[in-house]
């Protein structure tokens, strides 16, 4: 083989290998915003693991959408939240948290990879009664403050998640059920509601024994009793960043004084949002 062609073909390799790499750098470099706010500045880190959380959160960034608004749901020991276009020159006590840009999101619940840290960044949304899917808010988001919990609350929690797997399951037999149950009552047979109760208790323990038992990572349970969270959040919101620099900022705007309606006596704007290079 000629000697020329070996050195160009050791060539188009190592570029190859070259772009590979850079490629997989991309992919694992995560995007971080800077938020300015009245009280001091956030910098906030992007999961890559929530494209559409992502990409969505840096156009709104680049619009200026957020420039101007308010922190309009601050609850110590839980989370702040901000987003709101209709905070933007709210009068001081006018209710705010319902405005929006007209669309939603998908979920990208990633979990357990991805969890209700202190500092972690999760979307908004509307109840599952009226949002069954969990589609995030086009806008609106939450910084998480939470609270630092012991290994012994942690099991209890664990405890609860199970028990309430039991009573979904329970709640499903039962509707299954709802024309006996309505002939028994009109019959007041209390004897025989009693045994049916029984009967579908038995059968969604049962069958949520089938089912794998719910417990928290060691990732987790380290991030809870340290600097803590909140995880009863956790598969319920998209999760899509944290907070890398300026916690101490987000605690100095969960500390000041809120009306009833958790809205900040004195407002606390976000002034700009930048993408940091």
């Amino acid at each position: 083989m000629n000697k020329n062609f070996n050195i160009l073909v050791i060539a188009s390799l190592l570029l190859v290998s070259c772009s590979l790499k850079s490629n997989k750098n991309d992919m694992d470099t995560q995007q971080k915003v800077k938020v300015e706010t009245t009280l001091g500045d956030v910098v906030i880190k992007l999961y890559n693991e929530t494209p559409n959380h992502r990409d969505n959160f840096l156009k709104l960034v680049k619009d200026g959408t957020y420039e101007g608004t308010l922190f309009h749901r601050v609850i110590k020991d839980f989370m702040i939240q901000a987003g709101d276009p209709d905070s933007k020159g709210a009068p001081a006590g006018k209710s705010l948290g319902s405005g929006d840009l007209g669309y939603t999101i998908p979920a990208e619940i990633v979990y357990p990879e991805l969890f209700h840290k202190k500092g972690a960044l999760s979307a908004a949304r509307q109840g599952d009664q009226v949002n069954p899917e969990k589609a995030s808010s086009g806008c609106q988001f939450y910084i998480v403050t939470g609270n630092v919990y012991t290994e012994e609350s942690i099991i209890g929690l664990e405890n609860q998640m199970n028990e309430s797997k039991v009573h979904e399951i329970f709640e499903e037999l039962a509707r299954k059920h709802m024309k006996d149950i309505y002939k028994l009552r009109k019959e007041q047979n209390e004897e025989a509601l009693l045994n049916l109760q029984e009967e579908l208790i038995e059968k969604a323990e049962a069958e949520a024994a089938l089912q794998p038992q719910f417990t928290f990572t060691p990732e987790q349970i380290q991030a809870y009793t340290t600097v803590g969270g909140t995880p009863h959040l956790d598969q319920e919101y998209t999760v899509f960043g944290e907070v890398v620099e300026g916690l101490e900022i987000v605690d100095l705007i969960q500390e000041v004084e809120t009306d009833r309606n958790d809205r900040p006596c004195a407002d606390v704007k976000i002034i700009k949002m930048s993408i940091i290079d």
